[in-house]
């Protein structure tokens, strides 16, 4: 089955690197807080920007440290390549897969998204809505893989 919309099997590898240096930074970030804005300090071109106490800006240069856009832009792209790419022996069977996958992984964490949003409050709301950002992704490449895993297994053991 040839589908138009998977990466190239090869993406797989360097998703799983970009992956873990993502999630390396992410939680260096998360441990050390404001002391990394001193890192990677560079003036980039900014569609809004705001401070608390000062003038919010809009489509101006600004200086920002870009230590947690990498570790994003990383993680996205590591989670997109791992989940997205074609596997060894792709078919309908393994299509099916990762379509059920997706869809428990969009159940799955819109539940987890509402139990936090109705138990979790202040700064570790905001903590979790940024994980948020990944853990849809990250549930599908864990469900998907893990039944792949699964459908590997049950092969090897009809053989």
């Amino acid at each position: 089955m040839k589908t138009q919309f998977l990466f190239p099997r090869r993406f797989k590898m360097a998703g799983v690197l970009l992956f873990v240096i993502g999630f390396v930074m992410a939680v260096f970030l998360f441990n050390a807080g404001e002391s990394l804005d001193q890192y990677l300090n560079v003036k980039v071109f900014a569609i809004a920007d705001s401070f608390p106490l000062g003038k919010d800006s809009y489509f101006s240069f600004i200086e920002n440290s870009i230590f947690d856009e990498i570790a994003v832009i990383l993680l996205i792209l590591g989670g997109l390549f791992v989940g997205f790419s074609r596997t060894r022996n792709e078919d309908e069977y393994i299509a099916q897969i990762r379509y059920e996958s997706l869809i428990w992984a969009v159940y799955f964490n819109f539940a987890v998204m509402l139990f936090c949003t109705i138990f979790i409050f202040g700064t570790y709301y905001f903590t979790v809505i940024s994980i948020n950002i990944f853990s849809l992704l990250l549930f599908f490449v864990i469900r998907f893989h893990i039944k792949l895993y699964q459908l590997q297994k049950s092969l090897r053991d009809d053989e």
